[in-house]
């Protein structure tokens, strides 16, 4: 029977974390509207990329004030803002006029992305121990949601845009799907925003500021009252260590101090190397990358609709276990499981060939220029990026880039089968291991007294690698091909691996002050 504390605990945690839901809905719903501002707006690769990363240039931004945001003005107060962002980021995407005006609302979006590192810490303050890693892990949990969502709110809006019914024409589906997608975020970040006015303020927030019976009011709702006197008496022994009036600025200063040093590497290792898997350019360019298998349009985005269910599943699992496995053997296991699932992927479109028939270049569309193709007719190409350079070649970029999917549908000699598995062998492998558990554990290395800038920091190390690899995929794409992508991202995530089996302890069922005397502890041991 689980306790009335623990029940608040968890209802307080679903508010707060469907603002993950809004971020997976938010940064996945533009994948499926990448073919249709591509053409609206007449986009370059590097436009393409600018257009889906611009919520990680925003969030960069962002960052750099969110630790003085949540320290001066409070965990709640700071969320209650990103949803706000986030309502005018949606509705701003959805009216745009202009690439130029996309672009601007995409990154005021961006600026909201510090609804995960802030939620993460918010949840960490105010979570029981013993249920710390389920609560956080949620996060993880409403953050696939909501691009399990977009996935399927793309492709029935795909399937809407192509139906003869006279609704569709009109309210718009026809001419305006990708407005109706990114306009299918405005309801819920309405209600993320309005149930954020329901939820307390973090109790160690409130002890920081010198708020000790509101502090103690809030740890009532959600611990019993053994656990509350032994929670009090680690806040005030961590915060008796003399940061809680740094500035700021100090505060980070703190974290290059020896005694965080092996912290700080710990950080800097996780914070990279969930984004170095290349799952953003899995997730936000979805539709992009199954067209590569060759199966179309319309089989990409049901693929795409796929990958939200399998990665839904899988961070079911995550939550389950957590707390059961622990975090390191989950997050170790985990990367051994991407590298492997990502070299399948590399391997099975290195083996790709394309080659356009005779019988293929007539049946495609009236639009496409076939004659220039005959020259290409019969010849085998050995990769993609030789296939599409010389469709570049002979038809032009304009017209490779608005039949790239048909035109693979028809010379792709390929393998999808295992490239299919690898993907969604690698979605799997993430959302059970490093998805969740890097918030996790965010919202346990780090000392209570320096929080408020840590956590924030290190997501916007994350979010930098994170735009890196979204603003560029397009080019990695046709540049690099499908499968040099594909290693690089198993070679960044080999790297991480080692660090992290180097640095990383065990946190499971500790506190944040247990957790920062291991760390001390084991500062200790190196020191001698």
């Amino acid at each position: 029977m689980i306790p009335q504390t623990a029940r608040r605990a968890f209802l307080i945690a679903i508010i707060v974390t469907l603002g993950g839901f809004v971020f997976g809905l938010d940064a996945a719903v533009i994948s499926g509207t990448v073919p249709f501002i591509t053409s609206k707006f007449d986009l370059s690769e590097m436009q393409v990329g600018t257009a889906v990363s611009a919520p990680g240039m925003g969030v960069l931004f962002a960052l750099l004030l969110a630790g003085y945001v949540c320290d001066k003005f409070g965990r709640k107060k700071a969320l209650v803002l990103v949803a706000g962002l986030y309502l005018i980021s949606a509705v701003w995407s959805a009216f745009a006029t202009s690439y130029v005006t996309l672009v601007i609302a995409r990154f005021i979006g961006g600026l909201a992305f510090t609804s995960l590192s802030l939620a993460s810490m918010y949840l960490g303050e105010i979570a029981p121990p013993k249920w710390r890693g389920k609560l956080v892990a949620m996060n993880q949990t409403s953050i696939v949601l909501g691009f399990a969502a977009a996935y399927f709110i793309n492709y029935y809006i795909l399937l809407a845009s192509k139906s003869d019914a006279a609704w569709v024409a009109n309210w718009g589906f026809s001419t305006q799907a990708w407005r109706w997608m990114l306009g299918s975020e405005i309801p819920f970040a309405m209600v993320w925003f309005v149930g954020l006015f329901f939820v307390p303020e973090s109790p160690r927030w409130l002890f920081r500021n010198k708020r000790m019976e509101e502090a103690r009011s809030v740890m009532a709702q959600v611990l019993s009252p053994d656990e509350i006197a032994h929670e009090i008496k680690e806040v005030e022994e961590s915060l008796s260590k003399g940061t809680t009036s740094l500035s700021v600025f100090a505060q980070f200063a703190q974290l290059f101090t020896p005694r965080l040093r092996l912290v700080l590497l710990l950080g800097i290792a996780i914070a990279a190397v969930q984004p170095a898997t290349g799952i953003n350019a899995v997730l936000f360019y979805a539709p992009t990358v199954f067209e590569q298998l060759g199966g179309g349009t319309d089989a990409a985005f049901r693929q795409s609709a796929v990958v939200g269910i399998v990665s839904v599943i899988f961070t079911f699992f995550a939550i389950l276990l957590i707390d059961k496995l622990g975090r390191r053997p989950m997050m170790i296991g985990g990367l051994i499981w991407c590298i492997v699932s990502l070299g399948i992927c590399s391997y099975g479109f290195k083996t790709a060939r394309y080659q356009l028939t005779e019988q293929a270049v007539a049946s495609l569309p009236d639009h496409v220029n076939k004659a220039a193709l005959k020259p290409m007719v019969g010849v085998t190409y050995l990769s993609d990026t030789e296939f599409k350079n010389a469709l570049k070649g002979a038809v032009g970029e304009l017209q490779v880039r608005d039949h790239s999917s048909v035109l693979l549908q028809k010379a792709a000699k390929i393998n999808a089968t295992l490239i299919l598995l690898g993907i969604m062998s690698f979605i799997s492998a993430f959302q059970f291991s490093v998805g969740p558990i890097m918030w996790v554990l965010f919202s346990e290395i780090f000392p209570t007294a320096v929080r408020g800038v840590a956590i924030p920091s290190f997501a916007f190390v994350t979010s930098i690698v994170s735009y890196f690899i979204t603003q560029f995929f397009p080019w990695q794409l046709s540049t690099l091909g499908a499968a040099n992508t594909f290693l690089s991202y198993a070679l960044m995530s080999f790297v991480g691996l080692i660090a992290i089996y180097r640095w990383l302890p065990e946190t499971k069922n500790k506190t944040i002050e247990e957790v920062e005397m291991d760390f001390e502890a084991a500062y200790a041991r190196r020191g001698k």
